[in-house]
């Protein structure tokens, strides 16, 4: 029995032991990573974004035969088949269904509806407001330090300020790693942290081993937040490829970013009616240029490269800036233990 300051209100929400998730990072969060996080306590989510129906299915199968325990799919809410995954999880009886941008009033409806936890990312105050109107039941509000697409403004500051705006359970995201930092969260008022890159760096994540000894190298300093690789602030570890893509002119980015694009095509089985429809509807809701539409449909394909194919040097690799405060691969139960084991001791030194 853990601390009772650790039992949070998303501990009832998800019905879940420890007040911990693990995000849906596309290519990483897969089966066996998400079933080892839920079966440890916390909650696992699946990264949709990058699979088809067809394997979208099949992972909800394999994690529900790896666990009995809750958890979520991360999903987009711009995808052309979006009608189709919200059934498909909701038949499976998926629990929390996440989201990088707001889904709209009628995904949150029909999710509602069915009793689908519905939990968006969001990375400033008046972005929580909105959705929390929309009826969503809780929020990952992720701080700057987040790895991926992430905000400007610190979690120390965006965490309060949202628990303050809305009265639904807040998870904090970016930068958290240990137990200190969970009971920081806590004590800003959130329900519990949100955690990407930790995970990312465990034994239980598919990633290949020579991009994870890559994380495990750098610094605190060693990350940049680019709009370079799909025309969004994006947190990545600096390297090579990023200073290229820094330094490329939209004439020279443009024509590898479309054969990238193609490839994901390829790789995905979309249709060139969907992969049309899909872009001109991104285009159309994000205000893309031609160039930043490539760029969005390009990006995929380069973090494939690292975190499946385990090819750095063509590759893009997500971090949060928390990378440079892990020096290990514990699993994923393991890691949770510590987290747990910490926090509570961090607050009988607080005498909590």
């Amino acid at each position: 029995m853990s601390h009772p300051t650790l039992h949070t209100r998303i501990c009832d929400l998800f019905g879940v032991q420890y007040p911990i998730v693990q995000t849906g990072m596309g290519w990483v969060s897969g089966a066996r990573l998400t079933a080892a996080t839920s079966s440890a306590g916390g909650l696992g989510i699946l990264a949709s974004a990058t699979m088809t129906y067809a394997e979208l299915r099949t992972a909800i199968a394999e994690v529900k035969d790896r666990t009995d325990k809750p958890f979520g799919v991360n999903l987009r809410a711009d995808q052309p088949d979006i009608a189709e995954r919200l059934d498909l999880i909701i038949r499976e009886g998926v629990k929390v269904a996440s989201f990088a941008q707001a889904p709209s009033k009628g995904t949150i409806a029909v999710l509602k509806d069915a009793g689908v936890i519905t939990m968006p990312t969001i990375g400033a105050r008046r972005h929580a407001e909105k959705v929390a109107e929309w009826g969503v039941d809780a929020v990952i509000a992720q701080g700057g330090e987040g790895g991926g697409h992430t905000g400007s403004v610190p979690t120390s500051l965006l965490l309060p300020q949202v628990v303050d705006t809305v009265d639904i359970p807040v998870l904090g995201a970016g930068g958290f790693h240990d137990g200190r930092g969970l009971v920081a969260a806590l004590a800003w008022g959130a329900d519990g942290i949100a955690m990407g890159t930790r995970f990312l760096l465990t034994s239980d994540s598919t990633v290949p081993d020579v991009i994870k000894q890559i994380y495990l190298g750098k610094t605190v300093t060693d990350t940049v937040v680019s709009t370079a690789i799909d025309g969004y602030p994006q947190r990545v570890l600096r390297t090579e490829v990023v200073d290229g893509l820094e330094k490329a002119t939209p004439l020279t980015r443009f024509p590898k970013a479309l054969r990238n694009a193609i490839e994901f095509r390829k790789l995905t089985g979309t249709s060139w009616q969907n992969l049309l429809r899909e872009g001109l509807a991104m285009k159309r809701n994000q205000d893309l240029t031609w160039s930043q539409l490539a760029m969005a449909a390009n990006a995929p394909m380069l973090i494939k490269a690292t975190m499946v194919d385990g090819q750095p040097e063509v590759g893009i690799l997500p971090t949060g800036q928390g990378v440079g405060v892990i020096d290990d691969l514990p699993t994923v139960a393991e890691l949770l233990e510590r987290i747990v084991h910490e926090a509570e001791d961090t607050l009988k030194r607080l005498g909590a």
